[in-house]
């Protein structure tokens, strides 16, 4: 069955006029900035009338044209094509001719297709991406940090007067409560899910070695390292982002400071230094909740608790303790200030680069965990 001709003149303002015969648009008169809109609209709608297939427009009796009616030429073929139809164009004088050539907008040429990737070249670049720019990055800035930080140690006047007690003050002491909070409900619960076992066997007062051991050897440090990698991290990706985002860390090097230096070294002494104490203090903690769930629950009197904790300790997991709070300090600030030395965007990428810092420091957390367990287990 054969379309339908269709044959009508269109009058737009300006005495602009087109008509549809036969799959071909006719223009003629002059398509300026005042008829644009007009034009794109009936035009679209009257072509979208008929079955999609080839369209072309002849030029040959436009007289004139600007760089608007050149748009609109190219959003209708874009909009048409994303319909099913074919549009191009044909015709035209020579000064219709290189107006199409100059205002021809970019965004409107065809985009050659995208190459299919491979599943070994799509792991590849994400392998090669991931060395390059996250573990190199990370270890190179661990590097410079810890660089400054021990060459600062023998430097009183490069660092800031009050920043260190500034940032132990936020990032230790303002972090006991809940730490001591986490740590005495984490010692109440592991000695509650215990105590009923422990009663079957009548091993009571092995509920303190598994409080005790528990909490010195694992769960303190543990718990300990989270709190503030969620706390603290966040704090310190926020605080370098904002920095970054708001142009202050390039007004330090124009002023000649090091941003590391000046921003990073500070949190890193806080960290190292106040990290051990808030350990020992969520130890304490633990262990107390531990003893009041073994009074209520096994019938173990704080005398008896506090004097099976003397066989108990070890110098050992104190040691190990120690050695944790240091590694985990050490990562987060790293994580912290690696992500807020990464963000791009503004207020997003502030968002974004906190949330990673937390996300990945908590991670970072756990597997040094894990290795040292294995280390000194």
């Amino acid at each position: 069955m054969k379309k339908k001709s269709v044959s009508s003149d269109i009058i737009l303002k300006n005495g602009t006029k087109y008509r549809l015969d036969n799959q071909t648009l006719f223009l003629s008169g002059e398509l300026m900035l005042p008829v644009v809109p007009e034009f794109i609209r009936k035009v679209l709608k009257r072509i979208k009338l008929q079955k999609s297939g080839d369209f072309v427009v002849n030029l040959d009796q436009l007289d004139n044209i600007d760089s608007a009616g050149v748009t609109s030429l190219f959003y209708v073929k874009r909009k048409l094509g994303d319909a099913g139809f074919r549009l191009r164009m044909e015709g035209g004088n020579e000064t219709i001719v290189k107006k199409l050539e100059l205002f021809k907008p970019e965004k409107f040429d065809e985009l050659p297709p995208e190459a299919k990737i491979g599943f070994f070249e799509l792991v590849g670049t994400g392998v090669y991406d991931f060395f390059t720019s996250y573990f190199y990055g990370f270890i190179q800035l661990a590097a410079n940090i810890f660089y400054f930080a021990v060459a600062d140690l023998f430097r009183k006047k490069v660092r800031r007067k009050g920043e260190f007690a500034n940032q132990a003050v936020l990032i230790g002491v303002n972090a006991v409560l809940i730490v001591v909070f986490m740590s005495f409900v984490i010692g109440l619960v592991l000695a509650l899910q215990s105590a009923q076992q422990l009663r079957n066997f009548g091993a009571n007062i092995f509920i303190v070695d598994l409080v005790v051991i528990g909490m010195m050897s694992q769960m303190a440090p543990l718990i300990t390292a989270i709190l503030i990698a969620g706390r603290s991290g966040s704090s310190i990706a926020a605080e370098i982002a904002t920095m970054k985002v708001t142009s202050e860390l390039d007004a330090l090097k124009t002023m000649g400071l090091e941003p590391i230096r000046f921003v990073v070294v500070p949190k890193l002494y806080a960290s190292l230094l106040t990290m051990p104490f808030l350990i020992v203090l969520a130890n304490v903690s633990g262990i107390a909740g531990g003893g009041v769930a073994a009074y209520f629950y096994l019938d173990i009197t704080p005398e008896i608790f506090i004097n099976r904790m003397g066989d108990v300790m070890r110098n050992k997991d104190l040691i190990t303790a120690f050695v944790k709070s240091q590694v985990y300090a050490s990562l987060i600030v790293l994580t912290g200030s690696f992500y807020g030395f990464r963000v791009v965007r503004g207020a997003e990428g502030v968002g974004i680069s906190t949330t990673s810092a937390v996300v990945v420091g908590i991670s970072l957390v756990i597997v040094a965990d894990s290795i040292l367990g294995l280390l000194f287990y």
